[in-house]
């Protein structure tokens, strides 16, 4: 039976340790840290975690030091969800979990290369960054003498799993992850739990506001563009008076988080009226849901819609991003390829002895940094 953890305090519908399903390969809990503690760490000292300081959010690693990574990125999702987590009354460990992890599957170049190597593997099962992830903590992650990958708790994978929600069609998962991991305790086709409702919501609050900030900071926008969004708009008239006595990066800094602050606090608000309204007693009525508990309003969905419109066309379509995402695109294609023709030259043989060529191929590539790709493309040109 699984210890209390002091999460006495969790709402009757919050993942809680003492109702856990458990790992899918036994093992004697901890004394002092919940399962979900346990899983956190785990993922904190993983070789793909750590590797995601060198992996791109929208610029190229090269491109400069303060720009967010893949890994700053993560953190910040997590500092999010924790606020969300423990205005809710729900779990916060698990919130930190999906939080840190919800990105391990990502390719070096962000998007544009998964786009690549999702069209490399078109005619080999496919390749997506999330069910990438699930790969890396069911089967690459080798750290214990008695299972691959890290042993996650069953709620944790199930966070994993559904993080943009139910999933409709698992025939991908099935050639991409190849045999039942998860011994039918996942359910793939209900919503989550409210913990990674929470992590998905604090991803989009994340990346929405510091793709903004980031985007300022290389010049690619300005302040004065952002007219275009409403609740932007009304917070620059609130510190058009500062102009001329602070730098733009502290305007930016202040717009900036009163923007995840306003966010956060809608997103508390419509979520408890949405647990009012769904009256959930246990987490198996969270799972019952038809739709999402953790949410935003409809005046707050309507802006971000307005945000991610506004950065599409400013930044994600910008001359400058589109030349960097081609040169990324380039390279992991030609990597893809030279890796095919010279699969043991870089990679260890024993990986392809359960496995298909491509699938290892994909792994290693989807492993790299922005740098050891642009590196290891030096060297075979």
């Amino acid at each position: 039976m699984q210890k209390n953890f002091k999460e006495n305090h969790l709402k009757p519908y919050a993942v809680k340790s003492i109702n856990s399903k458990g790992r899918i390969y036994k093992e004697q809990e901890h004394s002092i840290r919940s399962p979900y503690q346990r899983d956190r760490d785990r993922i904190i000292h993983s070789s793909s975690f750590r590797r995601l300081k060198h992996k791109t959010q929208v610029f190229v690693n090269t491109e400069g030091d303060h720009y967010r990574t893949r890994l700053t990125h993560s953190m910040e999702v997590s500092q999010i969800a924790r606020t969300l987590a423990r205005s809710l009354g729900l779990n916060e460990d698990l919130c930190e979990t999906l939080s840190l992890s919800h990105d391990l599957g990502h390719t070096p170049f962000g998007h544009a290369g998964e786009e690549v190597l999702s069209e490399c593997m078109r005619k080999y099962g496919g390749f997506d960054h999330n069910i990438q992830t699930l790969r890396i903590v069911t089967l690459i992650e080798n750290k214990y003498y008695q299972f691959c990958g890290l042993n996650l708790t069953i709620e944790t994978l199930d966070g994993l799993i559904k993080h943009n929600g139910p999933v409709r069609n698992i025939d991908i998962y099935k050639k991409i992850l190849k045999k039942n991991l998860f011994n039918n305790k996942i359910i793939f086709n209900t919503f989550p739990s409210l913990e990674a409702q929470v992590a998905s919501i604090a991803d989009d609050i994340a990346y929405n506001n510091h793709d903004l900030e980031d985007g300022l900071r290389a010049g690619l926008f300005t302040i004065k563009k952002f007219n275009s969004i409403s609740l932007i708009s009304k917070l620059i008239n609130r510190h058009v008076k500062n102009i001329k006595n602070f730098k733009r990066e502290i305007i930016v800094s202040q717009i900036v988080r009163e923007l995840i602050n306003t966010m956060v606090v809608d997103v508390i608000k419509t979520t408890n009226k949405n647990l009012k309204k769904s009256n959930p007693q246990s987490i198996n009525d969270i799972y019952r849901q038809n739709q999402l508990i953790v949410d935003f309003s409809d005046k707050m969905k309507k802006i971000d819609g307005q945000m991610k419109d506004f950065l599409k066309r400013n930044m994600y379509n910008h001359k400058k991003v589109i030349i960097n995402t081609n040169i990324g695109k380039r390279i992991i294609n030609d990597l893809f390829k030279y890796l095919l023709k010279n699969p043991t030259k870089h990679i260890r043989k024993e990986l392809f002895k359960n496995e298909q060529k491509e699938r290892v191929v994909a792994d290693f590539i989807a492993g790299m940094t922005d740098r050891y790709a642009i590196n290891l493309h030096k060297k075979i040109k």
